[in-house]
């Protein structure tokens, strides 16, 4: 317990009284006194009080009605009231109103005095080291809290950039490093993936190999930077080129693979036409020159009650674009794919 001395006003309009309490009680306060509940309201507004010390018959403004005035303007303050024993009514009143800590009756003895003061001023340290715990608990969790939103803002944003990450991985592992456009490993997986609604739905489905014609030639004539940006622009002409439906990918140095849901032999056909008129009228540039580039396409198509798969449908695509190069190159042959005929 802290031995430092509390600050002590005794109010009491009777000099008699008043006068020898501070050299009585400075040994354990800081005493200070007040002759009226008017001057004692003077001292709480000039500075904190930890114990007060009113007699209850005073003119004017009654004990009771000053520590009522104390308890709402410093709750604080330990309250004790001095009485007579004809005015034990008015101290339980006082008790009731002004929440008292104890109460004297007059003549008081000295030695109780005292004690009931040191008593008084031990629960007010108690209840100030409460008060000083329970805001260094607050501040603590404060700050604890402070402490754990940020982590977890750190690690929700630590989360969004492993998310982010993780997608750029799954995109580069999914992704042609060139074109942009989907690798052999994941065009592959869309073709089976339109293969299995293929026999389940019995829609039809048009895959084709698209190769670049002459490209040794280009890569001759433009080194393999000139040949890098001519793949480019072919990827980028033939992603513009097809539905939103349909998926193209690399799957090989200039070979790309296309995958057409719910397309018939015309509708191949005219899909195979539109990729190499675009090709053929598109121009890339490199280094100031123009990179003419002409492609050849070969379609396999798998009528809706044809049952193949992706390796059939590729062997099919295959053989039809080696007729296209044999025939000249910059057209395109549609085949029908083999395989088995269910009867619906």
């Amino acid at each position: 317990m802290s031995t430092s001395k509390c600050s002590l006003l005794v109010v009491d309009d009777e000099p008699y009284i008043l006068q020898p309490l501070p050299a009585l009680l400075a040994g354990d306060f800081e005493v200070l006194t007040a002759d009226s509940a008017e001057t004692a309201q003077q001292h709480f507004l000039a500075r904190p009080i930890d114990l007060i010390l009113t007699d209850q018959r005073m003119p004017r403004v009654s004990g009771t009605q000053l520590l009522e005035w104390v308890g709402q303007h410093s709750p604080n303050t330990v309250r004790l009231l001095m009485t007579g024993y004809a005015e034990l009514d008015h101290a339980v009143e006082a008790i009731n109103r002004g929440h008292v800590y104890h109460y004297l009756f007059k003549p008081w003895r000295t030695e109780e005095l005292l004690q009931v003061l040191r008593n008084a001023a031990d629960k007010f340290r108690l209840e100030r080291n409460r008060e000083q715990l329970l805001e260094e608990l607050r501040r603590l969790n404060a700050k604890l809290e402070e402490r754990v939103a940020a982590r977890t803002a750190e690690l929700q944003e630590a989360n969004h950039l492993l998310q982010q990450r993780t997608r750029e991985l799954e995109m580069l592992a999914l992704t042609d490093p060139l074109t942009g456009l989907l690798n052999r490993r994941a065009i592959d997986d869309v073709a089976r993936s339109e293969l299995k609604r293929h026999a389940r739905y019995h829609s039809p489905l048009a895959v084709g190999i698209i190769d670049a014609d002459h490209f040794r030639e280009i890569n001759r004539r433009y080194l393999l930077p000139g040949g890098d940006q001519a793949l480019i622009g072919l990827a980028r002409t033939l992603t513009s080129s097809l539905r939103t439906v349909d998926s193209v990918g690399r799957i090989g140095g200039e070979e790309f693979l296309v995958v057409a849901p719910e397309t018939t032999h015309d509708g191949a056909v005219a899909l195979a036409e539109r990729i190499r008129v675009a090709v053929e009228q598109s121009r890339t540039s490199y280094q100031g020159e123009s990179i003419d580039v002409t492609v050849s396409l070969g379609f396999a198509v798998a009528d809706g009650s044809a049952d193949c798969d992706l390796d059939q449908l590729r062997h099919v695509a295959a053989a039809a674009l080696h007729e296209a190069k044999a025939k000249g190159r910059n057209r395109a042959e549609v085949w029908p794919a083999p395989g088995k005929r269910s009867i619906d």
